[in-house]
């Protein structure tokens, strides 16, 4: 198997191949999905997040860090440093959006 940058690769048998194994199915699914589908419930909870309040809103805001976590996860050895960080800081900033919204704090 070659990855993207070229390096020949074995299959793992770890951690990564196991959830790259079990995220097969859900991607190929969310790939089949129009567009707009997934660009809805994006901002469907977003803005439930940013509207909402209490743990609702913090619910919403942290399935949204869920699916980036996922998406980075799978994405991880092909991104370069920047890549990472950005996903690292967003995630960031997603996590301490939603425990603020669930504390009450903003």
């Amino acid at each position: 198997m070659e990855t993207r940058d070229g390096r020949r690769g074995e299959r793992g048998t770890g951690l990564r191949a196991a959830v790259e194994r079990a995220s097969a199915t859900p991607v190929v699914f969310l790939h089949r999905l129009p567009r707009w589908v997934l660009l809805v419930a994006v901002f469907v909870l977003l803005v439930a997040g940013m509207a909402g309040t209490g743990w609702v809103a913090a619910a919403a805001v942290l399935v949204l860090a869920a699916a980036l976590a996922w998406f980075a996860y799978l994405n991880w050895p092909a991104l370069d440093g920047s890549g990472r960080a950005l996903r690292a800081v967003a995630l960031v900033v997603l996590v301490g959006f939603a425990l603020g919204r669930g504390l009450g704090r903003f």
